[in-house]
């Protein structure tokens, strides 16, 4: 089973502190990379997140934005320092007695003196503890969104792989008969043009051509690749990296086979591999 490395996952989750919100993006990439945004108050989870997502991801590139909304009871509430405005109503009351005319104190400015209005203080362990618990379930989601793609692509390469095994099947068959087609065609072209010739020579020059365009070694090579995927397709680990491998490989049997060709169908055998094997490649650069 493959899996895909471009997957979505997003999770909410709602309690009287506020709004948790993980988002996860997976895209292609050569080996493991991960991000993370995390809202302040989430800063000291980023080394269990990172663990957690080497754990259970080998490859792709990974984002991870987790936002905190505080709830509107916390985020309204004032909480004001009563020992610092005391002191600064009695020092304000002081100053005043030295003026002729004492002005009355404005509460905004006393507001914003320095220290008069402490910060709220938030529990964060409970929303550290659903932050977890909420990155797990997300985590799993993306795993589930990335095995069910790499579901529907290795369906794609199965399909596109049981073609390539017919047309090489079928070419498998015709090359014993290719021989004799083409001494048959060289001695129309001989005898079309009335040359003498020493059969013994011709029979020499003939087996020496057909060596070199014996191509029954890429056919073999290209069928032991076919039967390392069906290998590879029942691995319970990645194998992305070794699929690419197989498909240069496949591309290079089937640039060899077009190289040696001596007709027209084989030819036209290696340009369908070739096709197949470059969208097979596309496909494979999606895989973990």
């Amino acid at each position: 089973m493959i899996n895909s490395m471009t997957a979505f996952s997003l999770k909410t989750l709602t309690a009287s502190w506020g709004n948790l919100q993980c988002e996860i993006r997976s895209v292609n990439n050569r080996y493991l990379e991960t991000q993370f945004r995390l809202a302040d108050e989430l800063r000291s989870l980023e080394p269990a997140f990172k663990d957690a997502l080497v754990q259970k991801i080998k490859r792709g590139k990974l984002e991870c934005t987790f936002r905190f909304t505080p709830s509107t009871q916390q985020q309204t509430n004032i909480n004001l320092n009563d020992e610092k405005l005391l002191a600064l109503l009695s020092a304000c009351k002081q100053v005043s007695t030295k003026f002729h005319q004492p002005s009355e104190i404005n509460p905004l400015q006393i507001l914003n003196w320095p220290g008069i209005i402490d910060d709220v203080k938030i529990d964060l362990q409970p929303i550290l503890e659903a932050a977890k618990q909420l990155f797990d379930e997300s985590l799993n989601d993306l795993i589930t969104g990335r095995r069910a793609e790499g579901e529907r692509l290795q369906t794609a390469l199965v399909s596109r792989l049981s073609t390539m095994k017919k047309i090489v099947a079928d070419e498998k068959e015709r090359q014993p008969k290719l021989a004799t087609a083409y001494r048959e065609k060289l001695l129309q072209k001989i005898t079309s043009v009335s040359l003498q010739y020493e059969t013994e020579r011709f029979e020499q020059e003939l087996v020496y051509a057909l060596n070199k365009m014996n191509v029954d070694e890429e056919i073999d090579r290209l069928l032991s690749h076919f039967e390392e995927i069906d290998n590879i397709f029942k691995r319970n680990e990645p194998v992305g990296r070794r699929l690419d491998f197989i498909m240069q490989e496949l591309n290079r049997e089937a640039n060899t086979l077009g190289a040696k060709s001596i007709d027209m169908q084989t030819t036209k055998t290696s340009v369908e591999l070739k096709v197949l094997i470059e969208q097979m490649r596309e496909q494979v650069q999606n895989i973990e």
